[in-house]
């Protein structure tokens, strides 16, 4: 590129647009741990008390609470600044998410849990995502959801997130636009948006020269060694929503969601896209979709690969 362009090279990156970058031989650690103390520092919560989880497990939110109606202005400008937060912290996404369907009907309630959200970067303010080297450099999902959890309208939660090996570095969660009638169609709806984020990431590594290939013998005149698109594996902890997904039998109970079962089955079918089942403890996406008590919540933490920048763990 210095053939072509004027530059100068300033060495490893250290500071991006707010996201700090610690680079050595075998890992790479960002985070955005200036800009949560500026957070604090704005709010006047730098002696806050640190909480364990960003939202309690058992509380749940709706337009009318009951509650007085605080400053909007101030509720959006923490929501806002929280949301730039999740840049490096996937473990805050859907508290930020939940929070941030009422920005313009924010009660006392709504905005004591964004406060929660505060007190929990206090206590963990050095984290961030910590990508190590890995021997197979494999592209794979998690979907969850978790089926009528907004109480205004009854809508589901979808969370997807994916990784080649370590931490996760696309993810998601989100209010579903429709409507789930059951928990199978709660799973195929964020099974499809999943699908969808992973061909778009199989398309972007095609051009860059990452394509995932699996080396096949076949046998004719002469044996030939060829090469072979790799399924992404989606894991999915619903195994009625896979069966469907594999039954070309349209049941009674799933005609009303034909064009995603036509969509799944074409990509699993074409080799693209593969639905695999995953126990519910062992679902990284959980994460992104509900509260969770304190132990579960940093065993995912963990596991998605959100750490203190002091940890000195072996990838």
């Amino acid at each position: 590129m210095k053939d072509v362009f004027e530059m100068t090279d300033l060495g490893k990156m250290t500071f991006f647009l707010g996201m700090e970058s610690k680079q050595q031989k075998k890992e790479i650690f960002i985070c955005q741990h200036k800009y949560a103390k500026e957070i604090l520092k704005k709010f006047h919560m730098e002696g806050c008390k640190p909480k364990a989880t960003p939202m309690n497990q058992k509380e749940k939110f709706c337009k009318e609470d009951g509650a007085a109606k605080v400053d909007e202005r101030l509720y959006r400008t923490l929501i806002s600044c929280l949301m730039y937060l999740t840049a490096t912290r996937p473990d805050i996404m859907n508290a930020i998410s939940i929070l941030s369907r009422y920005m313009h009907s924010a009660s006392e309630i709504h905005f004591q849990a964004a406060k929660r959200i505060v007190r929990y970067i206090k206590g963990t303010i050095d984290y961030g995502l910590q990508f190590c080297k890995v021997k197979n450099f494999t592209l794979h999902g998690y979907s969850d959801s978790d089926w009528a959890g907004c109480v205004d309208d009854m809508r589901s939660t979808s969370g997807y997130c994916f990784s080649f090996g370590f931490a996760i570095f696309s993810w998601c969660s989100k209010r579903q636009e429709a409507i789930a009638q059951s928990t199978v169609e709660a799973e195929y709806i964020v099974a499809a948006a999943a699908v969808n984020q992973a061909l778009w990431l199989r398309k972007l590594m095609a051009d860059l020269n990452m394509e995932q290939k699996e080396s096949t013998q076949i046998h004719a005149k002469a044996d030939l060694n060829m090469e072979q698109k790799e399924s992404t594996q989606i894991l999915v902890d619903n195994q009625a929503a896979i069966s469907i997904a594999n039954n070309p039998v349209f049941h009674g109970k799933t005609k009303h969601f034909k064009l995603k079962l036509y969509f799944l089955r074409e990509v699993q079918r074409e080799g693209e896209i593969q639905l695999i089942y995953c126990k519910t403890e062992n679902q990284n996406a959980d994460i992104l979709t509900k509260p969770l008590p304190k132990a579960r919540y940093e065993f995912l933490r963990e596991r998605i690969g959100v750490c203190s920048s002091r940890a000195k763990e072996e990838c």
